[in-house]
């Protein structure tokens, strides 16, 4: 499973970044039976799930970023947004995104994330 994580960059605390992840050669009803997620990990820290949504259509926040990000996912074109608001200088990191099918795990690449106070 290829994934294309894009839309990281630099902004300053309170700004607004929008992440994408893309999963161009996933066959569409594969696709809906994914689920699909971030990661991000800060520097000398562990890699920690930033959020997912499953094929029942639950979702998942950790409790940093509750209220401020907003995960969705576009079947049709096979793309899963993360939408990243109010963000803080806490909130720098290398994002990740996750794929998770048949109790195998898939990732892209980084993106990094910076956010200056």
């Amino acid at each position: 499973v290829q994934l294309q994580a894009s839309g990281g960059g630099l902004v300053q605390t309170g700004g607004s970044l929008r992440l994408s992840c893309k999963a161009p050669r996933m066959i569409t009803s594969t696709f809906w039976a994914t689920a699909f997620g971030w990661y991000r990990q800060a520097p000398g820290k562990q890699r920690d799930m930033v959020s997912e949504i499953r094929p029942d259509g639950s979702i998942y926040y950790a409790d940093s970023v509750k209220g401020r990000f907003i995960i969705s996912k576009d079947n049709a074109k096979k793309t899963v947004s993360l939408q990243m608001d109010s963000l803080k200088t806490e909130d720098t990191a290398i994002y990740y995104c996750h794929a998770r099918r048949a109790g195998i795990d898939y990732w892209g690449e980084g993106t990094l994330v910076t956010v200056s106070s």
